[in-house]
């Protein structure tokens, strides 16, 4: 996301937005593509790769907050138990506390995907019992956006290790009215390891809704100051249901148009100063 800032170097790119951390995308061959440097290929497959991450992550100030894995569990399910293995390794030994994944079906129904993505998850849980590190599935697409989905989901799989990367806009994006996300993002609360935050404006006529999937995201997204999306209010729902993990913004702007890189830096410095007011905010009450 942030190569596209006219930076040279992702912790140059931090520091100029005022970031704190990151989430790292963390490829199959455990590669961490993101975190863009220009002599530097970073890696989590041996133990002097990490040593590597974690020596820059703190001479730049900055954490890695979670990793992002592009799961395709419906393709591959062998490789992915094993893949999240090695992972969970990777965060263990970086101090990263969150793994997101995604859960995703490109061919199954939901009834049968539900069943393949327990079993999976069922032994990936099992898997990383003795690691600890927590996996946060995100809202995501025409399926883990739906409520009733990602309660069964929940309770099938039955790990207190397993729960929610949530994009309160993904929510919106699927069709939930406005209102509805406020509903959603209380009642999945207590499962939130891990955030994306994001946000779109709407006319006024299509917030209170139930509208198609998608409906003219490209055309609506804005920074999150912009946004339909109360953020102090999702934070606050957040906090009070013992939430500490980070606020982590997901930018599409530059995937959607042909901002130069002074736009994107320039809309991501006022997103981040927007969620550290916001928390500040809830800090002090």
């Amino acid at each position: 996301m942030l190569r596209f800032t006219g930076h040279n170097d992702i912790w140059t790119a931090l520091r100029t937005m005022g970031a704190e951390g990151v989430e790292a995308e963390i490829a199959a061959d455990l590669t961490l593509p993101g975190l863009f440097h220009p002599t530097t290929k970073y890696s989590a497959a041996t133990v002097s790769d990490l040593q590597q991450v974690a020596d820059d992550t703190k001479n730049a100030g900055q954490q890695i907050t979670a990793f992002c894995m592009a799961n395709r569990f419906e393709e591959r399910p062998e490789f992915e138990i094993k893949w999240c293995g090695e992972v969970a390794h990777a965060a263990q030994s970086l101090g990263v506390t969150v793994i997101r994944i995604d859960v995703v079906p490109t061919k199954l129904h939901k009834a049968e995907f539900l069943k393949l993505a327990v079993e999976a998850l069922r032994q990936i849980m099992a898997a990383t019992e003795s690691i600890g590190t927590s996996f946060a599935i995100e809202n995501h697409g025409a399926v883990t956006n739906d409520p009733d989905f990602l309660r069964a989901l929940f309770q099938e799989v039955g790990s207190e290790r397993l729960g929610l990367t949530l994009d309160a806009a993904n929510f919106y994006w699927f069709g939930h009215p406005l209102s509805k996300i406020y509903e959603l993002c209380a009642a999945f609360a207590p499962h939130v390891f891990h955030t994306h935050c994001k946000s779109i404006h709407y006319p006024e006529t299509e917030r209170e809704i139930q509208r198609p999937i998608g409906w003219k995201y490209t055309e609506c997204e804005c920074s999150i100051g912009e946004g339909d999306l109360d953020y102090a209010r999702i934070a606050t729902i957040l906090q009070k249901a013992g939430y500490r993990n980070d606020l982590c913004i997901e930018d599409e702007f530059m995937y959607f148009h042909k901002p130069s890189s002074d736009e994107v830096t320039t809309r991501i410095t006022g997103d981040v100063q927007l969620l550290k007011q916001i928390s500040a905010n809830i800090l002090a009450k």
